[in-house]
């Protein structure tokens, strides 16, 4: 790497944190006085690749940024390969003497900068890190034994009273100075980030807006009303009472600190009701608590956090996998929680919930398929999130739900769904099923399943197992795991 640098020129790496409000890398590189010069590298071979639907996102989302930077005065440039690599030849090209970026927490990449740190700082080069995606470091919240939090309840009421980090957002940047001149940049057509035989996204990008322009107009939709039916409408797949902001987190289109400081402010307005709020709050701290999981424990995605079900004996069900991702389980809640994740790239939570209970402890398979399934299909795919809620539903990781909770397919839809109509919408070949039947409907007499046009084992599957019995192995399963 060559020691020729011009201090002049600071380096913004972007990594998830796509955005320019509340980015305290690319704030802090433009309060130095240095033209600015922002970076997005999309390097295939790091830990954790993004999947598909995160790769059609992506696409739309480093659009989004482009335009944003054009209009702040600067522009993005984009590169492929591996990043220390890349970042060293961007050096060397421009002669930057600083690079700026906002710190990650999944060990691998927490080994990964603090090499890059070290070498970039032998050879002359400033390296600035800050936190502009959570609103506390992993390390700050402690057990009054010195310890991290492994209880979800307790690092909440933490959190809580510490409040953020930062008192506001880093404040709106109108003008980002850029070099004088620019770099080469990859056309991002050319890394393939979108599907096309065939363009499964087509629904996707129907409903969903990329970018910190679409994360702000969901986070002041929600807010605006539906946030007051969240505490007890969150559970209704079949209302839009989430907010749905979970994919621009997720890439960073929308900080943390935006989000709490937002709502607290309307909540000190007197605009929205603080107890419905306050459950919204709670949420993203569950994001936070995931973190702080991930950042202590990095194998979290691959192995359980209690050690007791490393030996879990799981079943080799490769049809019944396929029959979960493909919704043709024959449980309509289940169906319709896969049909919609495979067609809108997202999933409702009370249902995600569903469907891992149906996977983990009805068909036995172990919740790392699901997990990447899940990584692959989201588009709020999240390393820290899916991995912490995946071994909450298993029962095998922090906090985690016990082991015993094994959610009845048909009482959730009724519960949660009470009119069936989330599961009309996905599951359109039960779309005239009554009510009464639509959670069950090999319960139904044969007139009334032919009034709705259902043949039961051909428009629509038969229950692959019966519950109860897959209820009974699985606690038996989970009786000798740990029982050792």
């Amino acid at each position: 790497m060559s020691k020729k640098t011009d201090p002049a020129l600071a380096l913004v790496w972007l990594r998830n944190d796509l955005r320019i409000a509340d980015n305290p890398a690319l704030f802090h590189a433009r309060e130095s006085g240095a033209p600015v010069l922002p970076v997005f590298i999309l390097d295939e071979n790091a830990p954790h690749a993004p999947g598909a639907a995160s790769r059609w996102w992506l696409h739309h989302s480093l659009i989004a940024l482009a335009e944003a930077m054009k209009d702040a005065g600067t522009r993005l440039t984009l590169r492929r390969g591996n990043a220390a690599d890349v970042l060293s030849k961007l050096i060397e090209e421009t002669g930057a003497g600083a690079v700026y970026w906002n710190r990650r927490y999944y060990p691998a990449h927490v080994e990964a900068d603090k090499t890059l740190k070290a070498g970039l700082t032998d050879d002359g080069i400033a390296v600035k890190s800050y936190n502009g995606n959570l609103l506390r470091e992993p390390w700050e919240l402690k057990t009054k034994t010195g310890d991290h939090y492994k209880v979800y309840s307790p690092f909440w009421r933490a959190l809580q009273k510490a409040g953020p980090a930062r008192d506001a957002p880093a404040p709106a940047m109108q003008k980002i100075a850029g070099p004088a001149r620019y770099p080469k940049s990859d056309a991002l057509a050319d890394w393939d980030l979108l599907p096309t035989k065939p363009n499964w996204a087509e629904e996707i990008a129907s409903i969903w807006s990329p970018g910190e322009k679409g994360a702000r107009e969901r986070l002041n939709d929600f807010l605006g009303e539906a946030v007051n039916h969240y505490a007890d409408g969150r559970d209704r797949p079949d209302r839009e009472f989430t907010s749905r902001l979970s994919p621009h987190l997720a890439f960073g289109e929308i900080s943390p600190l935006t989000i709490w400081r937002e709502t607290r402010a309307r909540i000190d307005a007197g605009d929205i009701a603080s107890s419905a709020a306050e459950k919204f709050l709670s949420e993203i701290a569950w994001r936070e608590f995931s973190y702080n999981l991930l950042f202590h424990h990095g194998d979290l995605p691959e192995a359980p956090l209690r050690k007791e079900f490393a030996n879990f004996s799981w079943r080799n069900d490769a049809e019944g996998f396929k029959t979960w991702r493909k919704g043709l389980t024959g449980y309509p809640i289940v169906d319709a929680g896969m049909r919609q994740l495979w067609r809108t790239g997202w999933m409702h939570n009370r249902v995600r919930m569903i469907v891992a209970s149906f996977l983990i402890k009805d068909l036995l398979i172990p919740w790392q398929k699901g997990e990447a399934w899940f990584w692959d299909t989201l588009v709020d795919a999240d390393l820290a999130n899916n991995a912490a809620s995946w071994q909450w539903v298993a029962g095998c990781g922090a906090d985690a739900a016990p082991y015993f909770r094994i959610f009845n397919p048909v009482t959730q839809g009724k519960k949660f769904d009470p009119d069936g109509n989330y599961v009309r919408e996905f599951v359109t070949e039960l779309a005239e099923m009554p009510v009464k039947y639509i959670h069950a409907p090999w319960e139904a007499p044969e007139d009334v399943l032919r009034e709705a046009g259902v043949s039961l084992g051909k428009t629509y599957p038969m229950p692959i197992l019966d519950h109860g019995e897959a209820r009974r192995r699985a606690l038996e399963r989970y009786d000798e795991a740990k029982a050792g």
